[in-house]
């Protein structure tokens, strides 16, 4: 694995550090607002990311605020600089909040989130929208960046981050208390993925 700080030296990097486990993250239900604590588990989590980012600077430390990325973002030890950024929320899932994949499929065969949506929650474009936006938001940054967020906005981030169709996000998992860095190749107008799902800091 290449290390951290081997990276581009000129042009920015975006970490991006999905929160530590909760309940629900265990059980495989869909979690977008609701506003679910860490685990023990999960906050060791955390503790394990801010040790894999020790030594690091950031310019810009951005948080959802939902308190299970807060939570997170406060025990990695950037608590202090960072700035809640609404459009890190986790997809609004509505009619599917607190369901897993499996009993959705029972009665909707074949539904995928990143090409259907979710009734009654957030359709895929307002979801690209917000997280296109957000992107905009990142690229305007001066200096390296830290981002903690929730999963599947986190895969839709990555996908879009490359200039890749949102339903492409399916690909790009993400674990609990996992790190990812996106930034540029040899120029600004080549994004990269330098790093996806890395988890080699968890306990």
């Amino acid at each position: 694995m290449e290390p951290l700080g081997e990276m581009s030296e000129t042009l920015p990097k975006i970490y991006l550090a999905r929160h530590g486990e909760t309940e629900w993250s265990v059980t495989g239900q869909h979690t977008g607002l609701t506003d679910l604590p860490l685990t023990a588990q999960g906050e060791l989590n955390a503790r394990g990311l801010g040790a894999r980012l020790k030594g690091l600077h950031f310019t810009t430390v951005l948080t959802s605020p939902l308190q299970r990325a807060r939570r997170t973002c406060e025990l990695a030890g950037f608590g202090e600089n960072a700035q809640a950024a609404s459009e890190l929320v986790e997809w609004n899932y509505g009619d599917y909040e607190g369901r897993r994949t499996a009993d959705i499929r029972k009665e909707r065969p074949g539904w995928r989130l990143f090409r259907d949506g979710c009734p009654h929650g957030e359709s895929v474009r307002d979801v690209a929208a917000r997280v296109d936006g957000f992107i905009a938001r990142l690229r305007a940054i001066k200096g390296d960046a830290l981002v903690f967020g929730h999963g599947h906005c986190l895969s839709v981030l990555g996908a879009r981050w490359v200039r890749l169709p949102i339903v492409k996000a399916g690909v790009l998992l993400l674990s609990a208390g996992s790190l990812s860095i996106v930034g540029y190749g040899h120029t600004a107008k080549e994004p990269v993925v330098h790093l996806w799902n890395d988890v080699g800091h968890l306990a």
